[in-house]
C-alpha cells in the first residue's frame, strides 16, 4: 500500500526550467534515502540526484550544477529543480525511496514511482 507518485512533468524548451515533485503515502514509518532516476529512449536508466535523511545531496556530473534535490520529511515529499534544460535531458524520471512500513519496521522497503515524462525541445 506505500506508493510513490511522481508530478510536474512536460514539455519546455531549452534554458527553461521545471520542477518534479515526489509524494510518499501510505503506512510509512520512516524514509531513508531519496533519489531521481531518469530513463531515455533506448538507454539504460541512470541515476540522476541523491538526498538522505539528512539532507546531504549528491548528483550526477551530467546535471551538476544545473539541478536541485530536496526533500521536505513532514510532508514526505522530495523535489527536483531543473534549470538550464537540455534537450538531452528529455526521458522519463522515477522517484525511488528507501521507506520503512509500520508493519515491517526493521526493513527498508525500496519503491519507486510510475514516473513523469520531460520533454526539452524547441
Amino acid at each position: 500500500q506505500v506508493q510513490l507518485v511522481e508530478s510536474g512533468g512536460g514539455l519546455v524548451q531549452p534554458g527553461g526550467s521545471l520542477r518534479l515533485s515526489c509524494a510518499a503515502s501510505g503506512s510509512i514509518f520512516s524514509i531513508n534515502h531519496m533519489a531521481w532516476y531518469r530513463q531515455a529512449p533506448g538507454n539504460q536508466r541512470e541515476w540522476v540526484a541523491t538526498i538522505t535523511s539528512d539532507g546531504v545531496t549528491n548528483y550526477a556530473g551530467s546535471v551538476k550544477g544545473r539541478f536541485t534535490i530536496s526533500r521536505e520529511s513532514a510532508k514526505k515529499t522530495a523535489d527536483l529543480q531543473m534549470n538550464s534544460l537540455k534537450p538531452e535531458d528529455t526521458a522519463v524520471y522515477y522517484c525511488t525511496a528507501g521507506i520503512k512500513t509500520r508493519m515491517e519496521s526493521h526493513t527498508y522497503l525500496a519503491v519507486w514511482g510510475q514516473g513523469t515524462l520531460v520533454t526539452v525541445s524547441s
